[in-house]
């Protein structure tokens, strides 16, 4: 097998394993993403992955779809790109044609509701884990730890008082006052 065919496969089994064993969406997969793409295989660096989320969060599509797409173009271009987001994609798709079939009766099995309850459960753990990989590398500077704190308080304060808060609202925030003080920092000829 030709090496670009072999790491086409490659792609396509390590984003397929991903989107096969994890549920509750990108943000679950994202832990996932790090320890198959950055720790086991250097696909990319730690720095790559942080502003890989930023960016799959900021565009269109779901967060792990981007990731695996951007990962495969990384390693094999346009081909390494459709074979990891076919990866990612197909064992949702295979997983949903099944129940679709079944629905009625699927959703009927106690031992399903059971299941469900417990995979809420590693959902909030795996995205939990997400989160605090990326605050263990976020920079100890005080404009990203003030932004964070802000953040976090907000959605805190919104969970807890039952306000609606949306996070594009939080996103916008963040990147505006990332903004302003870039233009501040810049126009005094220093950094941030």
């Amino acid at each position: 097998m030709r090496p670009k065919t072999k790491l086409l496969w490659e792609l396509f089994g390590v984003f397929f394993r991903i989107g096969l064993f994890t549920f509750g969406g990108g943000y679950a997969m994202i832990s996932l993403i790090d320890e198959a793409c950055v720790e086991k295989r250097a696909w990319i660096s730690h720095e790559d992955m942080d502003r890989l989320v930023v960016l799959a969060e900021s565009t269109p599509g779901p967060v792990a779809i981007n990731c695996a797409t951007f990962v495969g173009k990384r390693q094999a271009g346009i081909a390494g790109a459709l074979s990891a987001t076919f990866g990612m994609v197909l064992p949702s798709f295979l997983v949903i044609l099944l129940i679709s079939r079944y629905l009625d009766r699927f959703l009927e099995l106690r031992l399903v509701a059971g299941a469900f309850r417990g995979v809420k459960l590693a959902v909030a753990i795996l995205i939990l884990d997400a989160g605090l990989r990326m605050m263990k590398r976020l920079p100890r500077k005080p404009l990203p730890l003030g932004i964070l704190l802000v953040a976090l308080g907000a959605m805190l304060a919104a969970e807890l008082l039952a306000l609606r808060l949306s996070s594009v609202v939080l996103l916008l925030g963040a990147a505006a006052v990332s903004l302003l003080a870039l233009a501040c920092a810049r126009r005094k000829g220093g950094g941030l």
